[in-house]
């Protein structure tokens, strides 16, 4: 993972990943081309992130880009950003079942999100760069 500490110039990364959220990303990538990540937090699949090949998910206009992980893009609902602006989001695998549409559904482990609440000065660094 890489460090989230804010500097002067550099807010805080809102999404990251751990090295096997980053191994499992590699594999998808090179079975289905680019990928994208959703975390809606709605029932069902919802509440997990979900991964999907990049021309098979319309981003929604009042989507947040997060930011980027393994070299996808990172999106969460307008909603949900509004509850987790202050945390950072941690994906991670764990052995189990996907989600029903998500890539890594059948390869015996999820994507989950684990979390960290900001520190004052890192969401002070996220307003000054206007994130949140």
């Amino acid at each position: 993972m890489t460090d989230a500490s804010p500097t002067a110039d550099t807010p805080p990364l809102q999404v990251m990943a751990t090295l096997p959220a980053l191994q499992l990303i590699e594999t998808l990538r090179a079975r289905h081309g680019p990928v994208l990540f959703h975390q809606s937090g709605g029932c069902c699949d919802g509440s997990s992130p979900m991964c999907y090949p990049v021309d098979d998910f319309i981003v929604g206009d009042r989507d947040v880009r997060l930011g980027e992980i393994g070299g996808a893009a990172f999106y969460i609902s307008s909603s949900q950003f509004e509850y987790w602006k202050h945390t950072q989001l941690i994906i991670d695998v764990v052995p189990g079942r996907g989600g029903m549409f998500s890539l890594e559904n059948g390869e015996g482990v999820r994507f989950l999100v684990r979390s960290r609440l900001f520190t004052d000065a890192e969401y002070a660094a996220l307003e000054g760069a206007g994130r949140v």
